[in-house]
């Protein structure tokens, strides 16, 4: 079977042409039976509004198969069993990308898609901001987690709202400069429970 693999990318990305490489590698090492469309989002105003620069982005037979980074081992492990979700990468191997504003929050099938792909009890509330609360058995415990959230979003660059009670933490995440959700608020989230 013949693999349609669409590589997004933009000029003078040094991530993109990693990832690139990664890919030729691999398909030059296993002999992979692919075909590979390369778009560069500039020249699509569509593309490029949708994706800024959240880049490279590879799907492979139209689903998302890697985002950012990918190595020759897992694009070829996920190219010859689409299933094993080990070769997939996820939101939590993402990074968080800065939004500059003047993109519109994701909707629609889109923030269905993510929503589904996160899971982990998180709620999306009036497509607006993704919500979460977390119990412990104590305060120390409640605070320890608030402390390992703050770490990673100062890490991420991505900062949720906190709320820190007796035995509970609720997150609270959406982007500011759009009033709602991008991939990278999801992103966070997936980090928050794969600490």
């Amino acid at each position: 079977m013949n693999h349609e693999v669409t590589f997004y990318t933009r000029a003078d990305c040094p991530l993109c042409e990693k990832a690139y490489a990664a890919v030729r590698e691999a398909i030059a090492l296993h002999q992979l039976p692919v075909t590979v469309t390369v778009t560069n989002i500039d020249a699509d105003p569509a593309l490029r509004a949708r994706l800024t620069d959240d880049v490279p982005v590879i799907y492979v037979d139209g689903v998302e198969a890697f985002r950012h980074r990918v190595t020759a081992g897992a694009f070829a492990a996920y190219v010859r069993d689409s299933s094993a979700p080990a070769s997939r990468s996820s939101l939590a191997d993402e990074m968080c990308i800065p939004c500059t504003g003047g993109v519109p929050p994701v909707k629609g099938a889109e923030l269905e898609a993510l929503a589904t792909s996160l899971g982990g009890g998180w709620r999306v509330a009036e497509e607006h901001h993704l919500e979460k609360e977390f119990t412990f058995p104590d305060f120390a415990q409640a605070l320890a987690f608030t402390n390992q959230v703050g770490a990673i979003a100062e890490a991420e660059g991505h900062h949720p709202d906190i709320y820190l009670a007796w035995g509970k933490v609720r997150i609270t995440i959406w982007t500011h400069k759009v009033d709602g959700l991008t991939r990278a608020d999801f992103v966070l989230a997936a980090k928050i429970d794969a600490r």
